[in-house]
């Protein structure tokens, strides 16, 4: 005759009192709040370094490049965003550029960034312009350049405390531009730092 034995109410009790701590104390180590904002942050920082290397190589190889591309704005007074809504100067990132807005990706140079990446020898090295994860008026890629260096500026807004400024992997603070000012208060990015890159001195643009 077989024996069967089930598990007593006390035992199940037991088991899924463990099982609901350790349930709160992984929540509590992983943050996936903060999981998801590291992952958006990587493809930030991921996409301003593909943006950079397609305008290195344009610059690189167009003989008469043109950074402010077939518009009407020029990089001399403007400065250019994917995403209507956010504030002037592009968030106050270009002191002194107004705020040129266009929602296309397309590269040509009638997408957000103004510059013609077809007349690359070879074709573009981007088949669309990318985009912030989020793309709203606090989460934006924003493009400053001067057309007579030949030089310009990327810039994203970290939201991860690892990667914003004062964060354990400071990206904002760190990266040579003047947009330079956060810390992470409460668990929270905060200040009017930024991510930047490009070929602009000093990253002023």
């Amino acid at each position: 005759m077989i024996n069967k034995k089930g598990f007593t109410l006390l035992e199940l009790v037991i088991v899924i009192g463990i099982l609901a701590v350790l349930g709160a104390v992984s929540v509590m180590v992983l943050n996936p709040a903060q999981l998801f904002a590291q992952a958006r942050d990587t493809t930030r920082i991921e996409d301003v370094s593909v943006l950079r290397n397609a305008l290195a190589l344009y610059v690189s190889t167009v003989s008469a490049a043109d950074l402010d591309g077939p518009g009407a704005a020029s990089c001399s007074a403007s400065c250019f965003v994917g995403v209507a809504g956010t504030g002037l100067l592009c968030g106050s990132r270009h002191v002194g550029a107004t705020k040129e807005d266009v929602v296309t990706r397309v590269v040509d140079g009638t997408g957000w960034i103004p510059v013609n990446l077809g007349d690359v020898p070879g074709g573009p090295a981007l088949s669309v312009l990318p985009v912030d994860p989020t793309n709203n008026a606090t989460y934006f890629y924003s493009y400053a350049c001067s057309n007579t260096a030949k030089t310009y500026e990327l810039d994203a807004n970290l939201e991860s405390t690892r990667y914003c400024a004062g964060g354990t992997d400071d990206k904002e603070s760190k990266d040579g531009g003047n947009m330079n000012t956060g810390s992470v208060v409460s668990g929270a990015c905060t200040g009017t730092a930024v991510y930047e890159v490009g070929t602009d001195a000093g990253l002023d643009l």
